[in-house]
């Protein structure tokens, strides 16, 4: 078989109305696919003005605003038959579900009621989002959907082998293959940093550039960033937080750093010039099945301090190219971010082995490993 005869129709919940790590890495997937000759068509919900264009041939699912805090996010309870027409006209060979969600299961409905294969992708740790919003008592339920969700497919790609055990500790047994991330090279990397760029936020040159890189909403970690930041105030350690990114819980996370510099939201080569103008990033997130942001950072040259969840340990070697913490402990976090301050040959062999190891997570081989699972699924 050739990737030429596959006809795919991927399921995203966002595939491009609000911009995250998840809807970014599908669609260099797409572009990864349709350069190889595969046909795919991708269904999603939509907005009238999305955060970026979409890559290939997008159909918008009906759909609603996420209830609650989280109104940017949208939410479709249902395949219209307009919808299951336009799928039926492109008479896929494969189905791929990229979020656990109500379409997601009518997506693989679909699929089992025409024979088709069904892949599932695994982008995102819902189940860890309720604790943030006073909803704990949900994981477990979360967790249950979850499972019952990964067993009705025939591939789960996960990012790495944290997430690959996490399932199967769920109970997932449906077989598990590696869709890691990768990193534009050519943007992300050390020659990127910029002294005259942190200037201009008012960072001082002699000032340690504590950096948190990813959308302002609680779930990243945001209540543990702000502890450790008090707690390095307390010991005295000279630094200043630089806060690149942009999200609903900005005036909250403000209140609480109030010394910090935020650069707001960038992209392309504006990016990259932050992330490698940081002295460490600190990524206390817990929600991360890759960590994006993680590989960025490593990319740039620089040290990474991070939460030991899914994700970062597949990437940080602890005490090597950064350091990993126990996810809640805000001393653990203050240590390591001081030393790597009061250490600058820690902090730069750090960052120096972190860039080498980042070097061997490219886009083109990576996302081969999806194509290659597609190609198998439709010969089975």
């Amino acid at each position: 078989m050739h990737p030429s005869d596959l006809r795919v129709a991927l399921f995203s919940g966002n595939y491009n109305y609000v911009r995250d790590g998840a809807n970014q890495a599908l669609n260099l997937l797409v572009g990864h696919l349709l350069a190889r000759g595969v046909q795919v068509r991708v269904y999603s919900p939509t907005v009238e003005t999305p955060a970026f264009a979409p890559t290939g041939d997008l159909v918008s699912i009906p759909s609603w605003p996420l209830p609650g805090e989280r109104g940017e996010f949208r939410f479709a309870t249902r395949l219209p038959r307009s919808v299951r027409d336009d799928i039926a006209a492109f008479a896929p060979n494969l189905v791929h579900v990229s979020s656990p969600e109500f379409v997601g299961h009518a997506a693989i409905r679909f699929a089992r009621a025409h024979g088709l294969p069904v892949l599932a992708s695994l982008h995102t740790r819902f189940e860890t989002y309720p604790r943030y919003y006073h909803l704990g008592f949900l994981e477990p339920l979360v967790v249950h959907l979850s499972k019952r969700f990964y067993n009705r497919v025939d591939t789960v790609m996960v990012p790495g082998q944290s997430m690959c055990d996490l399932l199967r500790e769920w109970g997932v047994t449906t077989p598990i293959g590696i869709w890691s991330r990768g990193v534009d090279h050519a943007a992300f990397n050390p020659q990127r940093r910029s002294l005259e760029w942190r200037r201009d936020l008012g960072i001082a040159d002699d000032e340690f550039a504590v950096g948190f890189l990813g959308r302002l909403v609680l779930e990243k970690g945001l209540d543990i960033f702000a502890g450790v930041v008090a707690a390095l105030e307390a010991r005295g350690v000279k630094h200043r937080v630089l806060v690149v990114g942009d999200g609903p819980a900005r005036d909250w996370f403000a209140e609480r750093v109030p010394g910090a510099a935020f650069a707001g939201f960038q992209r392309g080569e504006d990016l990259a010039r932050a992330v490698a103008s940081m002295d460490v990033l600190f990524n206390p997130s817990v929600t991360e099945t890759f960590g994006n942001v993680t590989l960025e950072a490593m990319a740039c040259g620089v040290p990474v301090v991070a939460a030991r969840a899914t994700g970062a340990v597949d990437l940080i070697e602890d005490g090597v190219n950064g350091f990993l913490v126990p996810p809640r402990e805000i001393a653990g976090y203050t240590d390591a971010i001081a030393r790597l301050a009061q250490e600058p040959e820690l902090a730069a062999s750090a960052g120096a082995s972190g860039h080498a190891k980042a070097l061997g997570y490219e886009w083109d081989r990576i996302n081969q490993a999806v194509l290659e699972a597609y190609l198998g699924l439709v010969r089975g």
